[in-house]
């Protein structure tokens, strides 16, 4: 099971402060469960882990089994919580090098997470005359970045193989009964999953938005929501110590909280986990600015401003006790680099080292630390660890005195856009906006 400990927070706030903010969080924990609180209408991820049946599980490895043995390539079209929590499974748990390997059975790209035209323009060369397959992640199927993704790669797909064929490579992740995807899905006969009303995109990597993309990858999707349900079943200490943590340290002035890892395959984790609580705290003049780092390569880039910058931060490690690999360090006669004195060490003892001498530095600094420790990057564990994030930051959110679980303020700058683009309905923006600029 996946640990955490707060130990190193305590120079900054005491056990005491802590403690009293502890029934708070338990009350918070409580409220999700009654489902009483607001935004209770988005609470389908609480008890999804366990709800989800083995038929649901074998349905998803067999659309995935079909794609990868159709495709060389499976774009995965969504953004925000429609494609980061797959991408932080399916990077925490590959080959760092696996994009440039001839292996077996599709590989999963991503699209509609921007409207970059050099992105796309280059995503469709890689594509051209290759077997490629569209699995498209939307409730409405009119959210602007994927949609322009799928006109353009569904044109594309259909042109190469015929539309008929094409509609047995397309796999539409949206909306039960209505909008612009679920009609076109209907019409196309495509295979079809559901997005849940009552689960929100940033709490969705559980659901097939994540779980299709991590089978199609070739990972093992039953021991991740094994490891989901493992943290959903157990006792609440772990998400009531983290949230009654974060929520003293933001009342002692820390407002930044930074999310810090020392393994390279953990950076998209931390995108997941940046959007999860950003979105879902961010309001209402409030809420705890999430950040993230990656160390060591980090340490000399940002390493300057946490160890001696404002002193508005606290640190959130998550560590990793075993390594998939062993690569031990060969002494050399000449010494010139003078790393003999590390030969015959693991290479990850001695980035142990370096995470413990940061932690006690930046600790020193006055920067608060926590640590989560998982005892090896696996299906089962990143299972523990999504679900114990999730419930967390609904109860983190409560706590605040925030809907955890709305995003009003991302409709702002789609206003303002959609103006700008003259598209019918904003006529009266798009004048406005005329004149301010």
């Amino acid at each position: 099971m996946i640990s955490i400990c707060n130990k190193s927070v305590l120079e900054t706030v005491s056990e005491k402060d802590i403690e009293a903010l502890k029934p708070q969080a338990q009350a918070a924990a409580q409220t999700l469960e009654k489902g009483d609180g607001a935004g209770n209408d988005f609470l389908g991820w609480l008890h999804l882990p366990s709800e989800i049946t083995a038929a649901e599980l074998n349905d998803i490895n067999a659309t995935a089994k079909h794609l990868r043995e159709q495709c060389d390539y499976v774009v995965v079209i969504g953004i925000g919580g429609s494609y980061l929590g797959a991408k932080a499974v399916i990077e925490a748990l590959s080959d760092n090098f696996a994009a440039y390997k001839h292996n077996e059975g599709a590989k999963v790209v991503f699209a509609g997470n921007n409207i970059g035209e050099d992105y796309l323009s280059d995503l469709m060369r890689l594509l051209d005359g290759k077997r490629f397959g569209i699995v498209v992640i939307s409730k409405s199927g009119t959210t602007t970045e994927p949609a322009i993704a799928f006109r353009l790669l569904k044109n594309m797909l259909e042109k190469q193989v015929g539309k008929a064929e094409a509609s047995k490579l397309i796999v539409a992740i949206t909306d039960a009964k209505r909008g612009a995807l679920r009609s076109l899905a209907t019409q196309e006969g495509y295979k079809t999953y559901v997005i849940a009303d009552n689960v929100g995109g940033r709490f969705s990597v559980l659901t097939p938005v994540g779980l299709l993309p991590v089978a199609i990858a070739g990972f093992d999707i039953n021991a991740l929501v094994a490891g989901a349900v493992e943290m959903e079943k157990a006792p609440a200490d772990m998400m009531t110590t983290y949230a009654a943590t974060r929520n003293a340290l933001y009342q002692a002035g820390k407002k930044i909280e930074i999310l810090v890892n020392y393994n390279p395959n953990l950076h998209f984790l931390a995108e997941w986990w940046k959007q999860l609580y950003g979105e879902s705290e961010g309001k209402d003049g409030k809420g705890i600015f999430p950040a993230s780092v990656d160390f060591t390569t980090d340490l000399h880039s940002m390493g300057q401003w946490i160890q001696d910058g404002e002193r508005t931060i606290f640190e959130t490690v998550i560590t990793v006790e075993k390594q998939r690999h062993e690569v031990v360090i060969p002494t050399d006669d000449a010494d010139l680099d003078g790393l003999n004195y590390i030969a015959g060490k693991r290479v990850d003892e001695v980035n142990k080292m370096a995470e413990l001498g940061t932690r006690l530095a930046h600790v020193d600094g006055g920067v608060p630390c926590m640590l989560i420790t998982l005892p090896a990057l696996t299906e089962k564990y990143l299972g523990q660890l999504i679900y114990f994030f999730e419930k967390a930051c609904g109860m983190s959110g409560y706590m605040l005195g925030v809907n955890p679980f709305n995003q009003p303020g991302v409709e702002a700058y789609k206003r303002n856009m959609f103006a700008l683009l003259n598209k019918p309905g904003y006529e009266a923006q798009s004048a406005e906006l005329a004149k301010r600029l």
